[in-house]
């Protein structure tokens, strides 16, 4: 069993990055000619890249191309450590995930063949100059799992370069009944 993706789904699910403007389907320099993205609308667009109809997989140089090449990815490998990868690292962890044969009773389910799905639940996104802050409460779910979707926590560091931004550093912990949603992500009432 595979260690960073495989956890981050079963705890919480994996976590990418979409160069596409949030559901345009524009890349993000031609969105930045329109109207420059903020930093939570381009890490909205992450989840989407990654998420995959069964049968077609997610285009990993897109996924690339949003971080930068020495970007530092940590995640969560079981309920009680982390794993530090580079980019290619967390790259071949996630095609691995999509390879990889989910059993649960009698069903057995291939997340290529599937489908997996992130979408963005809540988010809290902090801009300084050309740095920025963006702390997502997210769900995930492999499609025909009779599973309810994980919940996670990522949270991202991003640097703005040539106009646009780029992925420095991501990070994600999981979302237990003793490590509850963080107060910055709760729904407001």
């Amino acid at each position: 069993m595979k260690k960073g993706v495989f956890w981050k789904f079963v705890s919480v699910s994996a976590a990418a990055v979409l160069c596409l403007s949030a559901g345009l389907g524009q890349t993000q320099d031609a969105a930045v000619k329109a109207a420059p993205l903020s930093a939570g609308d381009f890490v909205a667009g992450v989840y989407g890249l990654v998420s995959s109809s069964g049968g077609k997989l997610p285009d990993w140089d897109k996924v690339r191309s949003c971080f930068l090449k020495e970007a530092i990815i940590v995640l969560r490998t079981n309920r009680t450590a982390t794993t530090v990868f580079s980019l290619e690292g967390f790259i071949k962890d996630f095609v691995d995930f999509y390879e990889r044969p989910f059993k649960r009773g009698e069903a057995t389910v291939v997340p290529k063949d599937s489908g997996f799905t992130e979408k963005v639940v809540r988010m809290k996104a902090w801009e300084y100059g050309d740095m920025a802050h963006v702390l997502v409460l997210y769900e995930a779910k492999i499609t025909g799992f009779s599973m309810p979707p994980q919940q996670g926590v990522d949270s991202w560091l991003l640097v703005r370069r040539d106009g646009r931004w780029i992925i420095a550093a991501a990070t994600n912990e999981i979302v237990t009944p003793a490590r509850p949603v963080p107060p910055e992500l709760r729904e407001e009432k």
